[in-house]
């Protein structure tokens, strides 16, 4: 089975959907068959580079949302978070910004063979530690801590290796129908849209599994039974 998920870094539904899939990954019976595909979608493309806004700042910019309304909405994140055992989660305090260079710093950690660790890596920076993800020098040690030369890291995100790889990401998820993240496809066939709870997600997983794996019947038993022709009983 393959599962991929689009995703932006500073998405609080998405590193929380992420969490939920992992929940019911460990309680779906065929999980050692299930491959998981992270892909990158940018939320705000136009956001400026090379600065940062309190979240705050820019919710009330976005939404026109009063600023108890705000740390409402941010506060039912986390405590929804923490409840489900993803603690620390900090949403309301973070800051944001572009995220393309972090979405081209996974796809570098992709080609090295790190894709989840470096999914996992930049949601728990940014959620878990609060610690930027915007930079290069953010990027180039983060990418350390999961084993990534940093000259090599450097190098790649410098020369936009993969800014053709994220933009494409995108693409593919808008034609799919995508308007916001997270957004998983499961075999190519089923779209799941916003972070559903894991028995909500385990439920799915289940109904896909099974409409790709339709069980073969064995006829056994005698032949007391009734049909277009009438029944037959047994001697």
């Amino acid at each position: 089975m393959k599962i991929e998920i689009w995703a932006d870094v500073t998405c609080p539904w998405c590193g929380l959907g992420n969490h939920r899939l992992k929940a019911a990954l460990a309680r779906f019976e065929h999980r050692d068959q299930v491959e998981v595909i992270h892909r990158s979608f940018q939320l705000d493309p136009s956001t400026p580079t090379g600065s940062t806004v309190p979240v705050f700042e820019m919710l009330t910019a976005k939404t026109g949302m009063s600023p108890a309304q705000i740390a409402a909405m941010t506060r039912r994140v986390e405590d929804m978070a923490r409840a489900e055992g993803l603690s620390p989660y900090n949403v309301g305090g973070n800051n944001v910004g572009n995220t393309a260079l972090a979405h081209e710093f996974l796809a570098y950690a992709t080609e090295q063979g790190l894709h989840s660790e470096a999914w996992e890596l930049v949601f728990d920076a940014y959620f878990g530690r609060s610690r930027s993800v915007f930079t290069l020098d953010d990027l180039v040690a983060l990418g350390e801590e999961i084993g990534l030369d940093a000259a090599a890291t450097r190098r790649a995100l410098t020369e936009h290796r993969h800014r053709a790889q994220v933009e494409q990401d995108g693409a593919q998820a808008r034609r799919l129908g995508a308007t916001g993240v997270p957004f998983t496809v499961i075999d190519d066939r089923y779209g799941v849209s916003g972070a559903q709870d894991a028995d909500t997600m385990l439920g799915i997983l289940r109904q896909a599994w099974d409409a790709a794996h339709p069980v073969a019947l064995t006829p056994v038993g005698g032949s007391a039974a009734c049909g277009p022709d009438g029944c037959a009983i047994p001697g």
